[in-house]
């Protein structure tokens, strides 16, 4: 038989006397499965493998840390079981502080009498993840269009925690370009009011999630204005008011001044919706007056310019007087006959012999808010800035006036 197969002459053993058939030599053990790394939760079941091969069949032996494991084979009430294949299976894996815990490095260990065979090192790591963030996000106060940033540490944790955040309940978006996450911090360019609320610092590893305590992120908007002061041109003795109405958060408060010396000495007063009214109006009074509206996060102005004009002019000119919403212009002369500028008693033309003229061209017939009296004084309904211009008064053919 040697001759036939020489190569599995080792393998033989003479043929006992009797005429046993032959028998196969036996083989030191060889591990043909090694353990790997595992990471498991506190608590849970795990399993390190290991496979061996020889003749007869070895036993197999688990080390942690240098030290022989004791399975459920030798204490019955044992966490840890010996598998018929060679891989030791934890019912719970223990950790604590009080040495009874399973993390460390193992090998397994297969003998039988021709010698044993030792596995590669595997390492059974167990996934923590620990109750107290090492910082907590804080409430911020930010104005709007500023940057914001919220702080926060994870807890210790193994594997180390990654760090997401919500917002109102919700998970906040990473596809959002003005939201910057870096080493846990969340950081918001050029902040938005919408961007107020509650947000909450999660670390998420194998073992699960932890949420932080709630920080409240508040945007306050600098003062800003719906309605404005406006220019303004009144009649001497008259009132005028100029409108102020700021918004913002915190809701701003507002003052006036004036630009050009003091406020009119007891002519003025401010309106509970922030209006300055003026009365009594002086020459005097004429200049810029500002509304200035302040909160905690900042301050804005708006202006508006008084012009006062007198009632009354010198003779052969155009009189002003405020009737409601209409203006009328009164138009006298001095003159013996024909009509003439020269010096006299004053005397009121007749409408057939008088015209106006707004800037050298005919007003009357041409706009239909203005007419012409029966004393000859032009009447302009419903006022308007634009209409602030040189008016003229003509007497026929070749005279004319202002």
């Amino acid at each position: 038989l040697a001759e036939t197969w020489p190569h599995l002459s080792h393998l033989l053993v003479p043929m006992s006397r009797a005429g046993s058939h032959p028998q196969l030599e036996d083989v030191a053990p060889r591990i043909v499965e090694h353990p790997t790394d595992v990471l498991v939760s506190r608590g849970d079941p795990a399993t390190l493998s290991c496979k061996a091969e020889g003749r007869p069949p070895p036993a197999v032996e688990w080390y942690k840390d240098g030290e022989r494991v004791e399975t459920d084979r030798e204490e019955p009430r044992s966490h840890r079981s010996l598998l018929p294949g060679g891989s030791l299976f934890f019912l719970r894996v223990l950790h604590g502080r009080r040495g009874r815990q399973d993390e460390g490095v193992y090998v397994c260990v297969a003998r039988n009498h021709l010698g044993q065979a030792t596995s590669r090192n595997a390492s059974l790591h167990v996934a923590v993840l620990r109750d107290e963030f090492r910082q907590p996000p804080g409430d911020v106060v930010v104005a709007a269009g500023e940057p914001a940033v919220l702080e926060c540490v994870p807890p210790r944790g193994h594997p180390e925690p990654s760090v997401s955040w919500k917002k109102n309940g919700a998970r906040l978006s990473a596809t959002d370009e003005r939201l910057t996450l870096r080493g846990g911090k969340l950081m918001l360019a050029n902040t938005r009011k919408s961007d107020a609320g509650v947000y909450v610092c999660v670390a998420t590893n194998v073992v699960g999630e932890k949420d932080s305590e709630p920080a409240e992120l508040v945007v306050f908007e600098r003062p800003a204005f719906s309605r404005r002061p406006l220019n303004q041109a009144v009649l001497v003795e008259g009132m005028v008011e100029f409108p102020c109405e700021a918004v913002g958060d915190p809701q701003p408060s507002a003052r006036w001044r004036k630009e050009e010396g003091e406020m009119p000495p007891g002519r003025w007063e401010v309106l509970p919706d922030n209006t300055l009214r003026i009365v009594q109006l002086r020459p005097e009074d004429e200049g810029t007056y500002t509304c200035v509206a302040d909160n905690s996060v900042g301050r804005s102005e708006a202006s508006g310019t008084l012009m006062v004009h007198g009632k009354w002019g010198p003779s052969g000119s155009t009189h002003g007087y405020w009737l409601s919403s209409a203006q009328v212009l009164v138009c006298s002369h001095t003159h013996s006959a024909p009509p003439s500028l020269s010096p006299g008693p004053a005397t009121r033309l007749s409408p057939s012999a008088v015209g106006w003229l707004k800037d050298g061209n005919v007003l009357v017939g041409a706009e239909p808010r203005t007419s012409l009296q029966e004393n000859g004084s032009l009447r302009i309904i419903g006022l308007r800035v634009s209409q602030c211009s040189s008016h003229r008064v003509g007497w026929g053919k070749g005279h004319s006036g202002r």
